[in-house]
């Protein structure tokens, strides 16, 4: 299982990639901000898988960053259980 800080790992590394487009960087970047809250963590995960899904399906962003993305969305979802 991964943990909290791993996702939050695998969000920055998206998001401090300058080939992905700046409102997909910035997506992650909230949804990493959520993931530092102080709510509870169904809340911060949801908020987080919120934000992500948002752009999960954006044209714009390139291959390798689509794969992490599916990747992190899927780290999250692991930690709702």
């Amino acid at each position: 299982m991964v943990s909290e800080r791993e996702v939050i790992e695998l969000m920055g590394g998206v998001a401090n990639d300058s080939t992905v487009p700046k409102n997909i960087r910035k997506a992650l970047s909230t949804a990493s901000q959520k993931m530092r809250s102080d709510e509870e963590l169904t809340v911060r995960v949801s908020s987080a898988i919120y934000e992500v899904e948002a752009i999960s399906e954006d044209v714009n962003m390139p291959t390798h960053a689509r794969m992490q993305i599916w990747s992190i969305l899927s780290a999250l979802e692991s930690l709702k259980k």
